[in-house]
C-alpha cells in the first residue's frame, strides 16, 4: 500500500490552510481554523498554481466570513481565480434562500452539470482559472458543443450560464470588471421536441392497458395527456390536490410558506406560482381507480416506490416506444414516434387545446406560464382565424382576368 502523502501547511493573511492533494488535483484544508474557513478543490494539479490559488482563497474567505473588507478583492492585485473556486462561489451565490433571490433547486442542479460540462473542455484546452475564459474560449466551447451534436437550446443555454457567472463573478469582485465577456447570442425560436399525434398517444396508453403490469404506466400517461403537468409536478401530486367535488386540479408552490412538516418536502412549481384548471373526464377514471397510498402521492412507480422521472423515462423507451416504433416510421431526416420523450406530453396537450380552440390565455394559465414561445408555436399553427381571414382574399381573380385557383 503507497505511503499516504504529508500534507503541507501554509500559514495565510487569515488562516492556516492544510494543501493536499486528491486524484492529482490540489484542495486547501482550512477546517481548523475558528471560524472554520472549509475545505475547498484548486482545481489544478500545478503546485505553483495551488500556492496562488490558496491565496486568493484566503482573502475570499476571509470577506466572506466577515474578517475582512469586501473593497481588499478590488484593491488586491488580480490573481487567477480556479475553475473550482469561481465555481463554488457561483453555486454558494445561487443556492442562497429563495427570500432573498436564490434559484430552485432545480435550477442550481442544472448549473452543476453546466459547469461539469464545461470544464472538462477547459481543462482539455489548458485553462485553469476563470481569469482565462474571454469570448474566444466560449466560442471554441460552442464549435466543441456543435461537434458532438447538441441541440441549439442547450448550446444557447449552457453559453448563457457561462456568461451570468463570469459577470456575476466579475460585479463582486472575484474576477476584474475587464472580465466580462460581450458575446450575443440569439434565442432559440419554436421547438425541436416532438409532439405526438392523437393515435401515437392512444396507442401508447392502450398497450400499456392490455399489460397487467403497464397498468401503472398507463394512468401515468393518461395523467400527462390530460394535464400538460411536468414529470416533477405529476411525481410530487398529492391526494389533497384533488378536489372530486369541485371538479379542481390544483398544485401549490409551497417556497414561501413556512415547513410545517419534517417528512414532507416542500413543492416548488417551476413558475413560483401556485395554480389550478379542471380535471378533464379521462382523467377522473384513472383518479378514481387508484388507491390512497400511506404517502399521500397520487403516482407511484413499478413497484410502488415514489415516481422518479429518470426511471419512468427509462420505462417508456425500453417497454413502449421500442415495441411500437415499427408501426410509426417517421420521415427521412425528421423526428417522429420513437424520438418522443416524455415532455412530449405536455407539447400534446398544448397542441390539442389550440386545435380544439382552447383560448391561448387559458393555456397558458393551465401550464403555469406568463409568456411561452411553445405556447405560440402551437396557435401559430392551428390558428383557424387566420386560415379564414386568408379564404376572404382573392388576390388574383379581383385584378381581372387573372389566373384564380381552379382555373389551371
Amino acid at each position: 500500500m503507497p505511503a499516504k502523502r504529508k500534507k503541507e501547511r501554509l500559514v495565510g493573511t487569515h488562516f492556516v490552510w492544510l494543501l493536499g492533494q486528491r486524484g492529482g488535483v490540489y484542495y486547501a484544508d482550512g477546517r481548523s481554523n475558528r471560524p472554520a474557513a472549509g475545505r475547498h478543490s484548486l482545481g489544478t494539479k500545478d503546485r505553483a498554481e495551488a500556492l496562488q490559488a490558496t491565496q486568493r482563497l484566503d482573502l475570499v474567505r476571509a470577506v466572506e466570513l466577515g474578517l475582512a473588507d469586501r473593497s481588499l478583492l478590488t484593491s488586491a492585485p488580480p490573481e487567477q481565480l480556479s475553475l473550482a473556486e469561481g465555481r463554488r462561489l457561483y453555486l454558494q451565490h445561487v443556492t442562497r434562500p429563495r427570500v432573498v433571490g436564490g434559484a430552485r433547486p432545480t435550477s442550481a442542479k442544472r448549473y452543476k452539470a453546466v459547469f461539469d460540462k464545461f470544464e472538462a473542455f477547459a481543462l482539455s484546452e489548458g485553462i485553469r482559472s476563470w481569469n482565462q475564459v474571454n469570448r474566444q474560449s466560449l466560442e471554441a466551447y460552442a464549435a466543441h458543443l456543435d461537434d458532438q451534436d447538441y441541440a441549439y437550446a442547450t448550446e444557447y443555454l449552457e453559453l448563457t450560464t457561462l456568461k451570468q457567472m463570469v459577470k456575476w463573478l466579475a460585479e463582486e469582485g472575484h474576477l476584474p470588471a475587464a472580465s466580462v465577456i460581450r458575446l450575443p447570442l440569439a434565442k432559440p425560436q419554436g421547438t425541436t421536441t416532438y409532439c405526438w399525434r392523437a393515435e401515437e398517444v392512444w396507442k401508447m396508453v392502450e398497450y400499456c392497458r392490455q399489460r397487467p403490469e403497464l397498468l401503472w404506466l398507463g394512468d401515468v400517461l393518461t395523467a400527462l395527456t390530460c394535464t400538460g403537468l411536468r414529470i416533477s409536478e405529476l411525481a410530487a401530486l398529492r391526494r389533497t390536490d384533488i378536489d372530486l367535488d369541485r371538479n379542481v386540479l390544483t398544485l401549490t408552490d409551497e417556497s414561501t410558506r413556512a415547513r410545517r412538516s419534517t417528512d414532507q418536502k416542500v413543492r416548488q412549481t417551476k413558475s413560483g406560482r401556485s395554480r389550478s384548471f379542471p380535471i378533464h373526464a379521462d382523467l377522473r377514471v384513472v383518479l378514481g381507480s387508484t388507491s390512497t397510498a400511506p404517502d399521500g402521492l397520487v403516482f407511484h412507480g413499478p413497484k410502488g416506490g415514489r415516481l422518479k422521472p429518470d426511471t419512468l423515462r427509462q420505462v417508456l423507451i425500453r417497454e413502449v416506444l421500442r415495441p411500437l416504433s415499427a408501426g410509426f416510421q417517421a420521415p427521412p431526416n425528421q423526428g417522429g414516434f420513437a424520438d418522443g420523450r416524455l415532455h412530449s406530453f405536455r407539447h400534446f396537450f398544448c397542441s390539442a387545446c389550440a386545435n380544439k380552440g382552447v383560448p391561448e390565455q387559458v393555456v397558458m394559465q393551465w401550464l403555469g406560464h406568463r409568456d411561452s414561445a411553445m405556447v405560440r408555436h402551437y396557435y401559430h399553427l392551428h390558428d383557424d382565424e387566420a386560415q379564414r381571414q386568408m379564404r376572404r382574399l382573392n388576390f388574383l381573380s379581383d385584378a381581372g382576368g387573372g389566373v384564380v385557383a381552379g382555373d389551371v
